[in-house]
């Protein structure tokens, strides 16, 4: 597939392409040079949680749940 470069440097990409990759409005495109190519690549937004994730601990002996209601202030069971 082609496509023309406009005068202000804009390239439209293909809708095929656009559905198959999954290029919605607003995606970032990351571009750099390679051996005389331009490539262009979906940037994947960083996980903000993901060092964070497996690293909480429960007050021993209690759940989830029981820890949300405490937490909460609604009691054991949500009441």
């Amino acid at each position: 597939m082609k496509s023309a470069v406009s005068e202000k440097g804009q390239v439209t990409i293909p809708k095929s392409l656009r559905d198959r990759l999954g290029l919605r409005p607003g995606t970032l495109i990351e571009f750099r040079a390679e051996n005389g190519r331009l490539v262009g690549a979906k940037s994947v937004p960083e996980d903000v949680f993901r060092k964070w994730r497996g690293r909480g601990h429960l007050p021993s002996g209690m759940t989830v749940d029981t820890y949300l209601a405490r937490a909460r202030g609604t009691g054991a069971h949500g009441s």
